[in-house]
């Protein structure tokens, strides 16, 4: 039997871009997101292009009960998964203290605690194959700290850093653990942080396809770390050499005129 990706978030943007690519490579997928109406658009899509197995699962994934009722869907079905896609979180812009409490508590258990536990969850599921990839999407973000974006950019140092770690734990279990780390991304996501449009940011968005054709790549070649462009790439190793102060003024620019 063909093996299964598992892929959270599959249902627009970046998501979708990976379900698209990795069944034309001829996986069978498993999407998981909260439309169901979403998703079955895309099954169908699939099945009709690439005449792959295509199973969803519409869930919220920033409920904290959600990993499990995803292991207890993945167990109960007995998928052969060889690829789990951990792209699944969203962003919040704006003063910190203005932000709504709730919706920063939903952002912190999607981005973190959610991705932490379904990785946790199914490592034992992916060691079952011969040889399994896990790729954990955080962004350029995860290299700096952000002024009014400064607990989405938290969420994502954490996932670098926490993919980076059981990169090195799994290295002799024949898990590949790879980060993929986008720069801004032509998708609803900048909509539902409810930032600003910045020139800048809009000239330098990639479209998802692009994003997803690196990042499948990148993953299945055994990278820790998946850029796209080297703007990105260049970008995220000057923040590691570059004063902090300075990376935080430049970043804050872009958006503090339109924070107030």
């Amino acid at each position: 039997m063909k093996e299964y990706a598992l892929i959270t978030g599959a249902s627009k943007g970046i998501g979708k871009s990976i379900s698209i690519e990795l069944a034309q490579r001829g996986y069978n997928v498993l999407l998981i997101a909260r439309s169901e109406e979403s998703l079955l658009a895309l099954k169908d899509q699939l099945i009709k292009q690439f005449k792959v197995d295509v199973q969803i699962l519409a869930l919220d994934l920033s409920d904290r009960e959600s990993a499990i009722k995803l292991h207890g869907w993945i167990l109960t079905n007995n998928f052969p998964i060889s690829v789990l896609i951990n792209n699944a979180g969203f962003g919040l812009y704006g003063q910190f203290y203005q932000q709504d409490l709730i919706e920063l508590q939903n952002m912190l258990d999607l981005n973190i605690k959610t991705l932490t536990a379904i990785t946790h969850l199914l490592v034992p599921v992916l060691k079952k194959q011969e040889k399994s990839y896990i790729l954990n999407v955080a962004s350029t973000a995860a290299f700096q700290s952000m002024p009014f974006m400064g607990v989405y950019a938290a969420t994502k140092a954490f996932v670098l850093s926490f993919s980076r770690a059981l990169r090195y734990e799994l290295k002799a279990s024949g898990i590949s653990v790879s980060c993929l780390c986008p720069g801004p991304v032509k998708t609803a996501f900048w909509e539902r942080a409810n930032a600003p449009s910045v020139d800048l940011i809009e000239k330098i968005s990639k479209d998802p396809e692009e994003i997803a054709r690196v990042a499948v790549r990148g993953m299945f070649a055994g990278k820790s770390e998946v850029f796209v462009g080297g703007i990105n790439r260049l970008g995220a190793f000057s923040n590691r050499l570059l004063p902090k102060n300075l990376i935080e003024k430049v970043a804050a620019g872009l958006f503090s005129s339109k924070a107030k």
